[in-house]
C-alpha cells in the first residue's frame, strides 16, 4: 500500500506530497515521515514540520464538525451505521483516554501505532465531550511527541525489533 501511496503522490512536489499524507486517515505523519525519506527529501526538520502540520490540519474540522455531521447524517441507515462502527471502534482503543483524560489523549495522539492518532484522538476527543480548550493542545503535542518519535524511527535512531 505504502508504495502505491508514493506512485500516487509521484507527481507532486515531494515537500507537497509529504504535508498531504498527513492529512490522510490512518498514513497521518507515521506514513508521512517515512514517504519524505522515501522521496529522497534530506532534511528531516523539514519533513517533521510538513508531516505535523498536515497531520494537524483534519483536527479542528473533526472536533468542530463531527457532532453537526453526526446528527444531520445519523437519520440516514447508512450513516447510522458508520457513526456506531466508528464510535464503537474509538472506545474501545481509548481506555487511556478515558482514564487519564488530558495525558490519556497526549499519548493516544502520540504512540505511533495503527489506529491511534490525531484523527482517531480527534474522535475520541468528541466522543468523551473533552473541552475544545483541553482537546487542541493535548492533540497537537500528541502530534509533536509522535513527529519525534517516526523521525528517530525512520532515522535507525531508535528500533522497535533487533
Amino acid at each position: 500500500m505504502r508504495e502505491q501511496l508514493l506512485e500516487y503522490f509521484e507527481i507532486l512536489p515531494a515537500p507537497l506530497a509529504v504535508f498531504l499524507v498527513a492529512m490522510l486517515p490512518v498514513f497521518e505523519l507515521r506514513g508521512a515521515i517515512p514517504a519524505g525519506y522515501a522521496m529522497h527529501m534530506t532534511n528531516p526538520v523539514t519533513i517533521y514540520l510538513l508531516a505535523v502540520a498536515g497531520n494537524f490540519v483534519p483536527v479542528l474540522p473533526i472536533l468542530l464538525g463531527l457532532g453537526p455531521a453526526e446528527k444531520y447524517l445519523r437519520r440516514y441507515k447508512f450513516f447510522d451505521k458508520f457513526f456506531n462502527w466508528l464510535f464503537k471502534r474509538t472506545v474501545s482503543r481509548s481506555d487511556v483516554i478515558k482514564k487519564y483524560e488530558s495525558l490519556g489523549l497526549i499519548l493516544f495522539v502520540a504512540i505511533p501505532l495503527p489506529m491511534t492518532g490525531a484523527w482517531t484522538g480527534s474522535v475520541a476527543a468528541y466522543l468523551f465531550k473533552l473541552p475544545l480548550r483541553m482537546a487542541v493542545p493535548c492533540i497537537i503535542l500528541g502530534i509533536l511527541i509522535a513527529g519525534v518519535v517516526v523521525t528517530l524511527l525512520s532515522q535507525g535512531v531508535i528500533t522497535l525489533w533487533n
